[in-house]
Parts: C-alpha cells; sequence; structure tokens
C-alpha cells in the first residue's frame, strides 16, 4: 500500500454536480478540507467537479456559491423510459463487462443526439480552467467502439475539454465525443464512481451520487469494499434521503442543481467526523 489520499467524485447529472460540490464545502466548513487530495479521480460529473476543484482557481466557498440561482446555458435533458430499457436489455445480453459496453456504446453512435461541437462547447463553460490542473487528475471514460475503459490525465494527450466532455457524454443523451480519433462516452458506463482506479492509496474518499450498480458495473460501495480490502482507509458518502428528493426524478435537469447543493451542504457535517478520520493520520 503506498501513500497519498485520493478524492473520487461520482457522476450523477446536474444535481450530481451540485451535491458533491455542496458536501465538498461543507466538509471544509466543518473543518476537513478534501481539496487538497493528491488525486482526484472524476467520473461524468464527478469530472466538472473534479476539474473545478483541482484547478485551484476559486475556493469551495466559491464553487458552491456558482452552483446556486437559476440556471443559464444548460438545457433540460432526461434519459426517458425508452432508453433506460435499452440499456436493461443490454446489460441482460451481456456476459462479461466489456461487451455490456459495447453495447450501450452502439446505442451511443445509433442515436440523434446533436452535434459535439455545440455540446462541448456547454462543458467548455463549465469549467474554470481548460488546462489540466498540476495536481493529478483522472477524468474516466469508454471507448464506444471497443468498450475499454480509458483513465485520460495531463499525460494521456487529450485535452481536458475533450476529457471532460467525453466523461460527460450520456449515451443516448449527448453525442459521444472524439479524441485522437476515437469516440468515446461517459465513465459512468463501466462504473458510476469508478473508484478503484484510487487503487494503491492510502486514504480515499469516494462522494458518490448514483450508488448503484450490479454485477457487470459495480458499485461504489463494492469498489470500496476492495480498496479497503487491500488496506486503504475509505469513507464513501451517499445521498441522504433528503438529497435523494433534491435531486427530483431527472438528474440531467439543471434546475435541480440549487437544491442538491443545499442538500449537500446540510449533509456533509454527517460525516465530517468519519472523513476526518480517513483523510488524517
Amino acid at each position: 500500500m503506498g501513500g497519498g489520499t485520493a478524492l473520487v467524485l461520482g457522476g450523477g447529472g446536474l444535481a450530481g454536480i451540485g451535491w458533491e460540490t455542496g458536501i465538498l464545502h461543507g466538509l471544509a466548513e466543518a473543518g476537513v478540507d478534501l481539496s487538497d487530495a493528491d488525486l482526484v479521480v472524476g467520473t461524468s460529473a464527478g469530472s466538472v467537479v473534479g476539474a473545478q476543484l483541482a484547478s485551484g482557481l476559486l475556493t469551495l466557498r466559491e464553487l458552491y456559491e456558482r452552483q446556486l440561482g437559476e440556471p443559464a446555458g444548460e438545457a433540460v435533458a432526461s434519459l426517458g423510459a425508452g432508453n433506460l430499457a435499452r440499456y436493461a436489455f443490454a446489460l441482460l445480453r451481456s456476459r462479461d463487462p466489456r461487451a455490456y459496453r459495447r453495447r450501450v456504446g452502439a446505442l451511443a453512435l445509433a442515436a440523434d443526439t446533436g452535434e459535439e461541437a455545440a455540446r462541448r462547447e456547454v462543458l467548455a463553460r463549465r469549467l474554470v480552467s481548460h488546462e489540466w490542473p498540476r495536481r493529478r487528475l483522472v477524468v474516466t471514460a469508454v471507448d464506444a467502439l471497443s468498450g475499454e475503459f480509458k483513465a485520460f490525465d495531463r499525460a494521456s494527450g487529450a485535452g481536458l475539454v475533450d476529457a471532460v466532455s467525453a466523461s460527460c457524454a450520456v449515451p443516448q443523451v449527448w453525442p459521444p465525443v472524439t479524441v485522437g480519433g476515437r469516440r468515446f462516452i461517459d465513465g459512468g458506463v463501466r462504473s458510476s464512481a469508478n473508484a478503484d482506479v484510487a487503487a494503491g492509496y492510502r486514504r480515499v474518499v469516494v462522494i458518490a451520487p448514483l450508488p448503484m450498480g450490479t454485477g457487470i458495473v459495480p458499485s461504489p460501495a463494492a469498489q470500496a469494499a476492495a480498496l479497503r480490502r487491500a488496506g486503504a482507509k475509505v469513507a464513501l458518502i451517499k445521498p441522504s434521503a433528503q438529497a435523494r428528493k433534491a435531486f427530483g426524478r431527472n438528474v440531467l435537469d439543471p434546475s435541480r442543481r440549487d437544491p442538491a447543493a443545499r442538500a449537500g451542504l446540510a449533509q456533509a457535517a454527517a460525516h465530517a467526523a468519519e472523513v476526518r478520520g480517513v483523510w488524517s493520520d
């Protein structure tokens, strides 16, 4: 087991961005500042929060305040029952994780989800910097054709905006993103948190807006348990009942970002002691 601290930020749409930011700000207010993590792992919504945090350009209070008020320039999107049914069918037909990811990738490539460039502009506006931070940031995605998992970082050759756009490319909702001639989709197709990327770090905090999983798509709890078995100290934060109510029925609705952020701030104090015990020697 190596040293170091890792912060893992999972996927969860616009509501997830708000809630994670509220949790981080609330923990800092309680005396546990996770912005000094040696490694930040971001999946989908978590890639946005992770890139904002790792940039170091804004304080956690400032990042939190950005989540409040009426959203601007964000379209309302939804997976819909039909899309969810196609995910479920792909899951039932797949005998292994990579086969499932290929099937979901095929769904994403076949869907009419608008222009890639327009979606990239939306993600670019969310970020406070378009340059990879000095702090180690890993942004997760999935190759839409091969189903291969991809962990983008500063050494990967991908631009930060492209990596985050790929990580946020929800299949059948937003277009796959082209990076280096390959098409990529949301890293949450592999896992809603991809906490196993933090393997080898001694202290890990996982913040997971959508903590579900299956055998083929491991849950954050299953990945946190594996990290513990390997010797890491791990804290897993999942949404409270109040937070789940704030998320509403559609985490991709920009209007849920503000209430989710406030719910995250309210929830954070309940986790401060546990997180302090993990983060501090």
